[in-house]
């Protein structure tokens, strides 16, 4: 917050540029109850060590250097204080889609995109953390379009699918290639945009600078990225309920978790140096917003249409349009066959081109009133029957004539 403001003033055309042309919304603490608990516990052992005359490896400890977090017991951080893991507290989107797939519903009659939350998950008694219900609220608030939540512990960019699918429920798929990583795995479920997910990893895990190094393997286990920094969610820590499924699942942003290092808690004389690790990074991550497609969904009088949905062919995800008509759609470099479809409108579609530099390319659509609006409303005047079809050659009765007069 301190470098985008102060390279704002000092009129730095890259930081201008982003803050001008970008939403940005900062949240400094999603759990700041769990993050009081392991602070108290980090003290309270550098100073229990101190006070038992062993000062050098105490004080080591409390400077963060690698045992240092785990000393600390950091784990104690990770839930709430009434004892939520807010990351698997959200409702679970990805295994209720799945089930509908196994049932042929989607798209017809389950969507692919804004699956509606749960009634149970809604009701005042559900175990729902309050951090989790002010996030959901913010998320609905807000058409965010890309996002990361940061996290430590590990040094990796992980991204969706987090949720493992059942075996059992597992579509058949082409045959993989030996070499394939996920030939091991039958329990992956990759979205239809991991394309997309996996560029943005890598946009963030190549710019920092200590990221890719995984010669030396994981903070606590081997490597799970093939040098790269990246990695699916399901294939490294399988969990259901996470932000990142439920933001894919219920709403239009992209979202990926960020872990920063293996010591949660860095003494100060480390921040500047974490800082120039991640700088470069975050900058290059925010900037992704503006590749791929944007515009706005009108009808023919210039009204803007919202909820308008826009579906690219070949991506089994649709996007739907905010309360000004207007939409942001992420894609990779490529030719793309849009279309933008609403209620009461017919549908329009287009071919819309992404570039590799970043600006998103602009693909607005304009919609015409469909007759099928006034049709319907016609049936349900009818009581939903068919109207009675006249045959040509054959004079109506008045009666006849009397009713399709009121009908009209």
């Amino acid at each position: 917050m301190q470098f985008l403001c102060k390279e704002y003033q000092d009129g730095n055309p890259r930081v201008r540029s982003l803050v001008t042309e970008t939403r940005i919304h900062l949240v400094p603490s999603l759990n700041p109850d769990g993050y009081e608990l392991a602070r108290e516990a980090v003290r309270g052992r550098w100073e229990g060590t101190v006070g038992l005359g062993d000062a050098a490896p105490g004080l080591t400890a409390a400077l963060g250097c690698p045992q240092g977090s785990e000393l600390g017991n950091w784990a104690l951080g990770h839930w709430t204080e009434e004892g939520y893991d807010l990351f698997e507290n959200f409702p679970d989107l990805a295994s209720a889609l799945w089930a509908a797939e196994e049932r042929k519903l989607v798209p017809h009659k389950f969507p692919n995109h804004h699956i509606p939350i749960p009634e149970h998950y809604l009701a005042e008694d559900a175990t729902v953390a309050v951090e989790t219900r002010a996030v959901m609220a913010w998320m609905e608030k807000n058409p965010f379009v890309l996002g990361a939540n940061l996290q430590g512990g590990e040094k990796l960019v992980s991204y969706p699918f987090d949720t493992a699918r059942p075996v059992s429920e597992t579509p058949a798929a082409a045959p993989r290639p030996p070499e394939d990583d996920y030939e091991d795995n039958p329990e992956l479920q990759e979205t239809p945009d991991h394309a997309i997910f996996r560029w943005l990893a890598i946009s963030y895990a190549s710019a920092h600078l200590t990221m890719t190094e995984t010669f030396h393997g994981g903070c606590h286990t081997q490597d799970m990225t093939n040098a790269m920094g990246i990695v699916q969610g399901a294939k490294w820590h399988p969990r259901a309920g996470s932000m990142n499924d439920f933001s894919y699942l219920h709403t239009n942003c992209l979202e990926l978790s960020i872990y920063l290092g293996c010591d949660k808690f860095p003494h100060e004389s480390e921040l500047q140096q974490e800082w120039e690790n991640n700088k470069e990074s975050l900058l290059t991550f925010m900037e992704q917003v503006h590749r791929g497609i944007k515009g706005l969904v009108t009808d023919q009088q210039g009204e803007p249409i919202a909820n308008a949905t826009i579906v690219v062919g070949g991506i089994n995800h649709n996007v739907k349009t905010a309360s000004s008509g207007d939409y942001w759609r992420i894609l990779n470099p490529g030719e793309y066959r849009v279309s933008a479809r609403a209620e009461g409108y017919n549908p329009s579609v287009k071919t819309c081109s992404v570039f590799y530099d970043i600006g998103a390319t602009q693909c607005n659509f304009v919609l015409s009133r469909s007759n099928w609006k006034r049709i319907r409303e016609i049936m349900a005047m009818n009581g939903n029957r068919p109207i009675r079809r006249i045959l040509p050659g054959r004079p109506m009765t008045l009666r006849e004539r009397m009713r399709l007069r009121m009908r009209l």
